[in-house]
């Protein structure tokens, strides 16, 4: 989960320093399946009983706001781009 969620915005500012809208999509793109890798750990960890309910609760929304923002910029991008 540690790795998973801290190449979400590694990923980003990686794109980002680039230089170029077409790399930064493609690293936008693997942020997005990091984000998506972080969500499937934290139900399997709920579901393991690894992590609390309150806990799963609590982050699960804050993941699917990541993924909903990365999709937003990724969206932006082809359409600008």
């Amino acid at each position: 989960m540690r790795r998973a969620s801290t190449s979400i915005p590694a990923n980003i500012a990686e794109g980002c320093g680039i230089g170029s809208d077409r790399a930064f999509s493609r690293h936008l793109r693997i942020a997005m399946g990091s984000a998506c890798e972080l969500e499937y750990y934290l139900v399997l960890a709920n579901e393991l009983g690894l992590l609390k309910k309150a806990d799963h609760d609590a982050l699960a929304p804050q993941v699917s706001e990541v993924k909903r923002m990365l999709a937003t910029l990724i969206k932006r991008l082809r359409v600008n781009g």
